[in-house]
């Protein structure tokens, strides 16, 4: 009995304190300073959600560019790859069909398909593809919109991030909002 009550006292306050002041704190700080990704960060057109700049969407028609591959098929709630290691034989088949995929939509290119084409990402939820993989699809997304390459090529490098703090990481692109601006032309 001795230690019992300063245990459940050190029990309450803890919980208290993970459990209800700090994620309000959280919250509240999040919401200062990073209000937009706090919220979703959505992006909406004639005011209707169309999606979040944080969370990949499947494309898959041969207008739009293509995202990286998902291991739960894009769904948030499930977050989380595949887990299979590089040996794994199920992994090698995923990868050759998604290669057989990309070569049979990019007949015009001897070239290899980028590794982000290829391989999902550990979320599964990636929005965003490398310079690369968009300049892979150009072709394909401009013979299929009909629209000069050099047109589409303008609105990729408009919706290409830079690198963070000029240094950080590779240049990007959001595959969600580069199909929404090539939806506009």
């Amino acid at each position: 009995m001795k230690y019992l009550i300063p245990a459940l006292r050190f029990n309450i306050f803890m919980t208290l304190l993970l459990g209800l002041i700090y994620p309000f704190m959280m919250t509240g700080v999040s919401q200062v300073v990073f209000p937009t990704q706090a919220n979703g960060d959505f992006i909406s057109r004639d005011g209707i959600i169309v999606g979040s700049k944080l969370i990949g969407q499947n494309f898959e028609k041969p207008e739009y560019f293509w995202p990286r591959p998902s291991a739960i098929s894009y769904n948030p709630q499930p977050s989380g790859g595949s887990n299979l290691g590089q040996a794994s034989d199920a992994l090698k088949k995923a990868v050759d069909e998604r290669r057989a995929k990309l070569k049979a939509a990019h007949p015009y290119t001897t070239e290899e398909p980028p590794q982000d084409l290829l391989f999902a990402s550990a979320s599964g939820l990636d929005p965003h593809i490398s310079v690369e993989a968009a300049e892979y699809q150009l072709q394909r997304v401009a013979l299929a919109r009909n629209i000069d390459k050099a047109a589409v090529q303008k609105i990729l490098q408009e919706v290409t991030a830079s690198r963070q703090l000029g240094i950080l990481g590779e240049k990007t692109v959001n595959v969600l909002v580069l199909n929404l601006a090539l939806d506009k032309k």
